[in-house]
């Protein structure tokens, strides 16, 4: 039986260009169909588009921002207690939180048409980093869910 290879955190290299593994992780969830270098090229042309639009800050600090600003803090999960099934705020784990971000960042990139992956995904990452945009209102859409059923916040076990 063959050893089955997976993705894990140590195994990720960081890319090329800015030596960072989130860079890269990124990277890998932005790619379709096993094209890492048409997702590396959009990722990277992306973040020339911010270096041209925003002087002040350095791109991947942008990039590394605008993520910490999308990671949710809380979200409701199903907890199913006799016959009910409540919506329990629970807080979420550091790994989810990024991979979360990732894919609503990415997701509200796609969203978007008429017009190539690189400018609506520089787009999306210079909302987020503003702290606005589709990323960010899903998060707080999550955000008022947790706290519209902190009622149930016992349930949490």
């Amino acid at each position: 039986m063959s050893k089955k290879y997976t993705a894990t955190s140590e195994q990720l290299k960081p890319d090329g260009v800015y030596h960072s593994k989130l860079v890269a992780k990124f990277i890998n969830c932005l790619m379709w169909d096993g094209k890492k270098s048409v997702a590396s090229k959009a990722f990277y042309d992306a973040m020339k588009v911010i270096e041209s639009k925003i002087q002040d800050t350095p791109p991947l600090e942008v990039f590394e921002t605008a993520v910490a600003n999308v990671k949710p803090l809380l979200e409701v999960r199903s907890k199913r207690v006799g016959g009910a099934s409540y919506q329990v705020p629970m807080q979420v784990r550091p790994k989810r939180q990024q991979s979360l971000a990732f894919r609503w960042i990415i997701a509200a990139a796609r969203g978007k048409s008429g017009k190539p992956m690189h400018l609506r995904l520089a787009a999306e990452l210079m909302d987020a980093f503003k702290k606005e945009g589709t990323a960010i209102t899903t998060r707080e859409n999550v955000h008022r869910m947790a706290e519209a059923n902190k009622a149930f916040a016992h349930f949490a076990w």
